[in-house]
């Protein structure tokens, strides 16, 4: 069985990343990816060299954008079954899932707001 109705949970949540949700027939399985992955992923294909971590309306706003990438990533991990998600039904989603998929990540919303100079990295 695969996994339906694929959305991003935007209510409040204590996870660092980007939580989705699924259901596989009656079941609601739980899919996530962190920050840094997030992270990661959007730097991968900025190559802007300076590193911005993604706030929780960036991350919600991308994984929206890319829900169907999403969505194939995280079905093909949870169709390996219990063997290769430690904590079945829930799905990590971890940059080498992205990375051996080959989803390109849609940059094309996102938008980075200046930093005030404190949050700057001094060299």
């Amino acid at each position: 069985m695969s996994l339906t109705q694929f959305r991003v949970d935007d209510g409040p949540h204590t996870m660092d990343g980007l939580r989705l949700l699924a259901q596989e027939g009656n079941e609601q399985v739980e899919a996530f990816m962190g920050r840094k992955v997030m992270d990661v992923w959007a730097e991968s294909v900025e190559h802007r060299g300076g590193r911005q971590s993604l706030f929780r309306d960036q991350y919600n706003a991308l994984g929206r954008l890319n829900l169907a990438a999403l969505q194939r990533i995280a079905s093909a991990k949870y169709q390996r079954g219990p063997a290769f998600n430690r904590q079945h039904p829930f799905v990590e989603i971890l940059f080498s899932d992205i990375t051996e998929s080959g989803e390109a990540l849609n940059l094309s919303q996102l938008v980075r707001e200046a930093l005030p100079p404190a949050f700057h990295r001094m060299a």
